[in-house]
């Protein structure tokens, strides 16, 4: 029996379309995009990502469900079958082992910074009622993330826990584990987002600056780094590159159309990270902080700002469950590729190969759980171990996994195989598709690499 017959698939067009919305939006959404956006000025630096989201995201996204769909298999096996069929050497198969590895060490990373938000929700859950300006100074937030992430047994523990969370999910099955989380905890993003907003709205006064900064452009503020990181956080946010959205692709019953369903996705990230910005900042501008505060700006400067709102215990637990909800979206979309190829290659079940899949990735995780305490002193190329592991998967890994997904889909694969997985009749919608695979999305990719290496 071919293995096509016999894989798991979503069970609706709205499961798969919740599934990937989830997966996409994640961290990145509410940690890293309004830090982004902060740092580069707003409005001008948000149309700039909407169009790159389109040109170069949106393209590749659709690509790689599409070369899933074709492959019916995991990562590895889908390039070398589609290579093979249309009469291309197997080392192609390259980009699957690129997506593996890339999605191991993102996953090792993810684990940790997903454990430090569980952490700080249990501490939000602990101190309501207690947290008040008066009796918490900005400069206790920071001593305590970097207590955190200096202690090697709490970060440990609240990694493994993260982890072990993302294993359950998996192992409970496509539809029974997966999509059955996406169909909670994607609509409850949206909730606690929508709630953020509109008590950002009536308790802060800043509302309006906070949404004329997210929307109004101010091109002045654009500079050719500004234009890289907006390139670059539209490849990256959509999760491809990894396998993730090929290993989904090859779920998909037949009947869903890619372009619509991606589409729907696309949008759903997108309005997801835009929500994360007028609730951050509005809360931010209110409590006279900086909205370029960088990276701290959830574990740091969102807290501050919460001791200085009215009911501001309150809205640091939905905050923080909101940023827990958002990493535990994406991390099964990361650990799925690694337990399909698992699967698939040693022959276990589903469940064990989560396991086995989830114990490889933790053991990774050690190293960047513990590269802020225990092996703080050791540098590579003047960079802490975690912070080599995500130049390694973000600078290197995840555009070359890009680039050649692109190239292999726009130029290798044929136009109709590539037009019969794609479900679309429109050929104009398919020719413009293909154009932006063949060239502009490669070179979008390939600026997004150079970039981060040498800018």
């Amino acid at each position: 029996m071919k293995q096509q017959n016999i894989r798991e698939r979503w069970s609706s067009r709205t499961g798969f379309i919740l599934v990937a919305a989830g997966a996409a939006a994640g961290l990145g959404n509410i940690w890293k995009f309004p830090y982004i956006v902060g740092e580069n000025g707003g409005g001008a630096f948000v149309l700039v990502y909407l169009a790159c989201i389109l040109v170069v995201g949106l393209p590749i996204f659709m690509a790689e469900l599409a070369l899933g769909r074709l492959g019916a298999r995991n990562v590895v096996d889908s390039f070398a079958s589609i290579a093979a069929e249309s009469g291309h050497s197997s080392r192609w198969t390259m980009i699957g082992w690129i997506g593996l590895l890339a999605v191991l060490i993102i996953l090792s990373f993810y684990g940790v910074v997903g454990g430090w938000a569980f952490a700080y929700l249990a501490t939000a859950l602990q101190s309501l009622g207690s947290i008040s300006e008066e009796t918490t100074a900005p400069v206790e937030f920071a001593k305590a993330f970097n207590e955190l992430a200096g202690d090697p047994v709490r970060s440990v523990v609240w990694q493994t826990a993260f982890m072990a969370l993302t294993a359950a999910i998996v192992g409970s099955g496509v539809r029974a584990g997966i999509e059955r989380l996406s169909r909670f905890l994607v609509p409850a993003l949206f909730l606690l987002l929508g709630v953020m907003v509109i008590c950002a709205a009536v308790t802060t006064g800043k509302f309006e600056a906070g949404f004329d900064f997210l929307f109004a452009p101010d091109f002045a503020q654009l500079d050719a780094e500004a234009l890289l990181v907006a390139l670059g956080h539209a490849f990256f946010t959509l999760g491809v590159g990894v396998g993730a959205m090929l290993t989904f692709g090859s779920y998909l019953p037949n009947g869903i159309g890619l372009v619509r369903a991606s589409i729907f996705v696309v949008g759903l990230d997108t309005a997801m990270a835009l929500l994360a910005g007028m609730a951050i900042f509005p809360i931010v501008f209110a409590s006279g902080l900086e909205a370029d505060a960088g990276p701290g700006l959830v574990f740091i400067t969102m807290p501050i700002a919460f001791s200085g709102l009215p009911g501001g215990d309150i809205l640091a637990v939905v905050f923080f469950a909101v940023l827990s909800f958002a990493a535990l979206t994406s991390s099964p979309s990361l650990l799925e590729p690694i337990v399909a190829f698992v699967r698939e290659k040693a022959r276990v079940n589903r469940r064990s190969a989560a396991i086995l899949a989830a114990a490889l990735v933790w053991g990774l995780g050690l190293v960047q759980a513990l590269s802020f305490s225990i092996w703080s002193d050791v540098a590579v190329f003047g960079k802490n171990l975690f912070e080599l592991s995500t130049f390694t998967a973000i600078s290197l890994l995840l555009p070359t996994g890009g680039i050649l997904v692109a190239l292999f889909a726009g130029w290798l694969v044929p136009a109709r195989r590539m037009k019969d997985a794609s479900g679309t009749q429109n050929l104009r919608l398919y020719w413009l598709w293909r154009i932006c695979l063949r060239y502009v999305a490669p070179a979008g990719v390939a600026i997004v690499m150079l970039g981060g290496l040498f800018v």
